[in-house]
């Protein structure tokens, strides 16, 4: 008959610390995909806030210049209110541009050779407007805004095409993004939109 061979029993401080090192192996492991399905549902959740409540876009172009330039990254507002002067993102041939409330439906708009906004017969405050221009404008004026859309207006006037030109028009409501609240980008710019 053959000898078994007997191993010796580990002293008892190691079984502790091997048991140990099990436990913290278990422990990591649920901790990590634990982290990793919090990520994933606070990703998913960011992802659907962006798209359905705070749409995030980036502007391009010159026409909202000085309020917005080439490259900032802006946050709207789903909302179906507007009043006048608020920024908006909307859509228009297969692009989103964004231009400020001038007036709304049933109001008559009106702009004077110098680039004077009249909304009902008053001149209208804007101080996001550094320098009036009558632009590119092949409406006739005085313009009554139809109603269920916005007239709408770059900021750098004499280079914006808007609501002045029949290629843009009247935004209707079921073409607006949401009203612009925010700039996040670049960082030192961080702010409202006024």
């Amino acid at each position: 008959m053959k000898k078994r061979r007997t191993r010796p029993i580990p002293p008892l401080e190691d079984l502790e610390a091997e048991l140990e090192r099990v436990k913290y192996k278990k422990r990591y492991g649920s901790v990590l995909r634990s982290t990793v399905y919090t990520l994933m549902i606070v990703a998913a959740a960011a992802i659907l806030l962006a798209m359905l409540v705070f749409p995030v876009l980036r502007i391009h172009g010159s026409s909202m210049t000085p309020s917005l330039v080439d490259g900032n990254i802006v946050v709207c507002l789903k909302n179906s209110r507007y009043e006048v002067g608020d920024a908006i993102a909307f859509y228009y041939n297969n692009k989103i541009l964004v231009k400020r409330v001038i007036a709304r439906s049933g109001e008559w708009v009106d702009i004077d050779k110098d680039g004077y906004v009249y909304i009902n017969g008053e001149k209208i405050d804007e101080p996001y407007v550094k320098e009036h221009a009558f632009g590119e404008c092949n409406i006739t004026l005085p313009y009554q805004v139809p109603e269920g859309r916005v007239f709408v207006m770059g900021d750098h006037r004499s280079v914006s095409v808007d609501s002045r030109s029949t290629s843009v028009g009247c935004v209707s409501d079921e073409q607006i993004v949401g009203k612009l609240l925010c700039r996040v980008w670049p960082l030192a710019d961080i702010g409202l939109i006024k």
